[in-house]
């Protein structure tokens, strides 16, 4: 991995601001506001070929990986217009169905999830098992030559839009008795898969959802991979979700930073602008060091990934994704605070930013998760749990 950026991720970068730009945070506020989804940049970001530029080119993609993707992704947020469906659609399912799906879930899927047609869902959350993967509860049997599922996933971002979900289950090992983790993908019309909107604090296009699978008949095709790969499939998607996940709040922390430093450079109350004072200026400073370096161990993260290291780009996503989220939280919070009152005011557009900043420490894992991790797996501590 270069510490200089390429000339082409450099004018990826360019063209995506652009985009970014010419919809902004105001675009994204109308349709909260009006409760609509924020269809008309998915659809030119997907006519663009952003949303698919880490897909297989035979498939419609652009050929590059996560790295390309994450740009798209920290360029939009940066602009105040985040596509939080990107996080699941291209980079989970996505990503999924190129390394392990058959050649005909490849062939209905990926096309429409590279031009963003098709939007996919990701379900792996339930209410009773949290962040242990182990408690699962939704379970698939073996019905003939298909399934039949059942469970209850919480959560869940962007059903109501997505065509389909990517279901973890569990299905049972006929050697050892044991469950073990699959995915399905399962239609938004399949009988009985129904979702319920979930009310949130938080001012998102994307809807939150709980689902239900009560006796969801699926056909054999609707395994994606080995049903005996189990974990190796599943952190195929975890993996670009976290460095996702770190793209979306360093995005976020740049577009806070940049209203922040904005305000500071124009804002006089005394003699000079409150940005010559050290006390506004040193802690957005301290902000801009802080997304720098949350960045680098992002790229890290999507470079180790993209180039197959799958061990090692999980202990980079998962820090990536942890610096990523504690930096946009200050970022947010510094850049609130430079602004007075006027932080909380809707014109500036930074308040609701601030619930908005707290997901990325808690979703889709916990910091305190993150913390186990790299204290188990990278520092070789007794495990805690």
């Amino acid at each position: 991995m270069t510490l200089v950026e390429s000339t082409e991720h450099a004018d990826l970068r360019a063209a995506v601001a652009a985009l970014g730009r010419r919809y902004g945070r105001e675009y994204v506020a109308r349709a909260v506001r009006e409760g609509k989804h924020t269809d008309e940049l998915w659809a030119e970001a997907g006519e663009l070929g952003y949303l698919g530029v880490n897909l297989p080119v035979e498939y419609g993609g652009g050929g590059g990986g996560i790295s390309e993707l994450a740009i798209v992704l920290e360029e939009l947020g940066a602009a105040g217009s985040p596509l939080l469906l990107m996080v699941v659609s291209p980079a989970i399912c996505g990503t999924v169905i190129a390394r392990f799906g058959t050649e005909g879930q490849k062939r209905k899927w990926l096309p429409g999830l590279a031009s963003g047609a098709l939007r996919m869902a990701f379900g792996i959350t339930e209410p009773e098992a949290g962040s242990n993967a182990h408690r699962i509860t939704t379970t698939a049997r073996r019905d003939g030559d298909g399934w039949v599922l059942n469970g209850r996933k919480v959560f869940i971002s962007g059903v109501d839009a997505a065509d389909a979900t990517l279901i973890v289950g569990r299905t049972e090992d006929a050697r050892t008795g044991k469950l073990k983790p699959c995915l399905f993908i399962v239609g938004r019309e399949t009988p009985g898969f129904s979702f319920r909107r979930i009310p949130m604090e938080l001012a998102s296009p994307e809807a939150q959802f709980e689902l239900v699978m009560d006796d969801v008949r699926l056909p054999g095709d609707a395994l994606v991979g080995d049903e005996d790969a189990g974990l190796l499939q599943l952190f195929a998607g975890l993996n670009p979700e976290r460095v996702m996940t770190a793209a979306f709040a360093i995005g976020m922390a740049r577009y806070a930073l940049g209203r922040a430093v904005e305000y500071a450079r124009t804002r006089q109350v005394w003699k000079e602008p409150i940005g010559a004072h050290q006390a506004i200026a040193h802690p957005l400073a301290q902000s801009h060091i802080e997304i720098e370096l949350a960045r680098l161990m992002m790229r890290k993260a999507a470079h180790l990934y993209d180039s197959g290291d799958d061990a090692d780009a999980g202990e980079a996503a998962n820090m990536a994704k942890f610096a990523a989220a504690d930096a946009a939280v200050r970022a947010v919070d510094r850049a609130v605070h430079t602004l007075g009152g006027n932080g909380l005011s809707t014109e500036y557009g930074l308040a609701q930013l601030i619930t908005a900043s707290r997901v990325a420490r808690v979703a889709p894992i916990s910091r305190e998760m993150i913390l186990n991790y790299v204290s188990h797996r990278t520092l070789g501590l007794p495990k805690s749990y």
